[in-house]
């Protein structure tokens, strides 16, 4: 019989929820701290809805940090993508690696308890590694392999710099940083979007 009360959804929306629950839990307490009950809570759920979802915490960490790589993995493409040249491209690095709007306060303090559990954790471990080279493909729309890795460790590491200094990157010193590095590749643009 179609359109039963079984078949239809009473909470769409409730699994994101969830997972965007766990990674504000992870934010304000770490990987350690999190547990089915914090995260219920702070979705707004019955705990017994984490199972229904996930099997076990474990399950549930993997996948709020696959949701956190899809989406910043998103804005990072959209940011390449918007590029309409080499030169444009080289701003949007430094854009991704000094604007507010990619590694936020919050994004720094998840990718950190991200790589920290993914040492730990095959799942959470496969997630970053794909991370890490979907962010490289973004980077090849403009420039070449070597050069787009030696970006994306730039674009990875000054935000946790600036982390753990707490003051702002240098702007100039970013842009000129990420020219030299594309300057001093040969065949530096391996097309446009």
């Amino acid at each position: 019989m179609s359109g039963t009360r079984r078949e239809i959804p009473n909470d769409p929306g409730r699994k994101e929820r969830i997972l965007d629950a766990a990674l504000d839990v992870i934010a304000e307490s770490g990987v350690h701290r999190t547990t089915h009950r914090r995260i219920a809570a702070r979705a707004e759920v019955p705990l017994g809805s984490l199972t229904y979802y996930f099997d076990g915490i474990d399950d549930l960490l993997a996948q709020a940090f696959a949701r956190l790589s899809d989406t910043m993995s998103a804005l990072y493409r959209q940011t390449m993508r918007a590029a309409g040249s080499a030169a444009e491209a080289e701003a949007a690095v430094v854009e991704l690696i000094c604007g507010p709007a990619y590694a936020t306060e919050r994004d720094m303090t998840l990718i950190f308890e991200m790589y920290a559990y993914a040492n730990h954790n095959e799942a959470v471990s496969v997630t970053a590694r794909t991370w890490l080279a979907r962010s490289r493909d973004s980077l090849a729309l403009y420039f070449t392999p070597g050069v787009s890795r030696a970006l994306d460790a730039l674009i990875e590491g000054w935000p946790m710099h600036r982390a753990f200094d707490g003051a702002p990157l240098d702007r100039r010193l970013v842009t000129e940083t990420v020219h030299a590095i594309v300057s001093a590749a040969p065949n530096l643009t391996a097309g446009t979007a």
